[in-house]
């Protein structure tokens, strides 16, 4: 699929407009920690629209997201957080969108031995891709915008960190969620 953002240039309909995508993610941070990994694969939610519906989003699936790996026998956390900016500018935008409350991050282990580490994230972007890509609400307004991604690779290997290496011995509970 093509990126959201530009594609929703423009007046949004009334409710705004969500989407499912599903996509590659690269990041330019080498490391040697497979929860770390510089490719991966992430499933996400996102709502472009008013303020208002862009919070509601967020914090709905962050609720979401929560129940849904707990529901696969991993224990997790909802925790504040920020992306990992760069520089002194950086540092203050992070501190900002921590302040603010704008991103929370679902953490739990990926193996026995690790600290835990964000498998999902929610964020309310506020107008940052309504202003980047001229996006209106339906009242004119500059579109906000909020999402929610699960990371593939990371819940996989929170997966088989708590249950295994075979799928077959894992809890009938979480087999039934994941092939019903």
């Amino acid at each position: 699929m093509p990126p959201v953002y530009p594609l929703c240039s423009g007046r949004l309909p009334a409710g705004g407009r969500r989407f499912e995508v599903f996509g590659q993610c690269f990041r330019h941070e080498p490391s040697l920690d497979p929860a770390r990994m510089q490719a991966f694969r992430m499933h996400e939610f996102v709502y472009l629209g008013d303020p208002d519906g862009a919070v509601a989003h967020r914090d709905l699936w962050l609720e979401r997201s929560a129940d849904l790996l707990s529901g696969l026998g991993l224990a997790v956390d909802a925790v504040i957080a920020n992306d990992p900016f760069f520089g002194r500018t950086g540092r203050m935008l992070a501190s900002n969108q921590r302040a603010d409350n704008l991103k929370y991050e679902i953490v739990c282990t990926t193996h026995l031995d690790a600290q835990p580490t964000a498998v999902s994230s929610s964020n309310y972007h506020l107008d940052h891709f309504g202003t980047g890509f001229g996006i209106e609400s339906a009242n004119g307004d500059v579109a906000h915008t909020a999402c929610v991604g699960f990371g593939a690779e990371r819940i996989t290997l929170a997966l088989v960190g708590t249950h295994g290496l075979d799928p077959d011995t894992w809890p009938s509970a979480v087999r039934s969620r994941l092939w019903p």
